[in-house]
């Protein structure tokens, strides 16, 4: 539940009805079983002792790959023994559960990566925000448009978010897990920022005195954000509930600019963004119904990054 409960602000901002289902409806539960087992307690243990350190029977020789992304003995027994105890977890009779370590799902490593698949669909999102600033934003949107810059600034910002969520899935550290986080508030911020921008067209001449005091706003908030979690507590919670605010805000500007073009145009191309909104919360369910990873690899956090990338493509559109 613990990795579940971590990606929730990641990425989108178009998540907080499920969210907040979750915070409401799901009991407190133990986030790391696998780590207390005392089976991985000694194969990590005898692991360390026979192949780590200067006395070490043998010493342990890490491929080049892995070693470029800081892996080192000690953590190559963790992921050994993580693999060994759950394999042997699924071998007994009856099958006993597949339990967590360190807060996250056993995956199966691969080229070095811990979750191979979340980086994968991370960078198909990177993709998708690249593709809406070179075919889509620069192409099609005249210079002199006033909102030009919001959207560039948009994809840019996309791109940056979904690199840091695939250097994060790559290697967990808590450097990386910071500045995936940090980037992702960013994402969801500038969401709710430039919703309003749009839909209240706060980027012509006449209203620039409301942008800026907006814009003063939002950059506000989220200086104190980021201050408050890295100088402050590092507290998921609070980060989870921020994500909720700026996301359920966001949801609601688009939703009604949505009913409220389309009442007026009766064209297609104002349903867009309830559709895209709908889409994403349908993708962001699957953290509801979090779950071991199929075959080592897919599990319900993989498959909401793959769920986010077509509704990016329609949305740039």
């Amino acid at each position: 539940m613990l990795s579940s409960l971590r990606g929730w602000c990641g990425h989108t901002a178009l998540s907080p009805l499920f969210i907040l289902a979750l915070i409401l409806l799901t009991n407190p539960v133990a986030a790391s079983i696998g780590d207390q087992l005392p089976e991985f307690k000694e194969c990590v243990e005898i692991c360390k002792h026979e192949n780590c350190g200067p006395d070490a029977e043998q010493q342990t020789a890490i491929p080049l790959h892995r070693r470029l992304l800081l892996w080192d003995c000690p953590a190559e027994c963790d992921y050994t023994c993580q693999q060994i105890v759950t394999a042997a977890r699924q071998s007994r009779d009856p099958p006993q559960p597949v339990v967590q370590f360190h807060g996250k799902w056993p995956f199966r490593r691969a080229l070095g990566m811990q979750e191979p698949l979340s980086v994968l669909f991370s960078l198909g999102n990177l993709a998708a925000h690249y593709y809406g600033l070179h075919h889509q934003v620069r192409p099609r949107i005249p210079a002199s448009y006033t909102m030009r810059p919001f959207y560039v600034f948009l994809a840019r910002l996309g791109m940056v978010t979904w690199l840091l969520s695939a250097v994060f899935h790559t290697r967990d550290f808590p450097l990386t897990e910071q500045l995936d986080y940090f980037a992702a508030g960013a994402s969801v911020l500038y969401g709710m920022y430039y919703a309003a921008v749009r839909v209240w067209r706060l980027d012509r001449p006449g209203n620039r005195r409301s942008l800026r005091l907006w814009t003063g706003f939002c950059g506000t908030l989220y200086t104190c954000h980021v201050a408050y979690l890295r100088l402050w507590r590092w507290d998921y919670t609070y980060n989870t509930l921020a994500c909720v605010v700026c996301g359920f805000v966001q949801n609601g500007l688009w939703s009604w600019f949505s009913w409220r073009r389309y009442r007026q145009t009766r064209e297609a191309w104002a349903v867009w963004p309830g559709v895209v909104v709908m889409w994403v919360l349908m993708a962001m369910s699957l953290e509801l119904f979090d779950f071991p990873p199929l075959w080592g690899s897919l599990d319900a956090h993989s498959l909401w990054h793959l769920g986010t990338i077509a509704p990016a493509v329609l949305f740039y559109q």
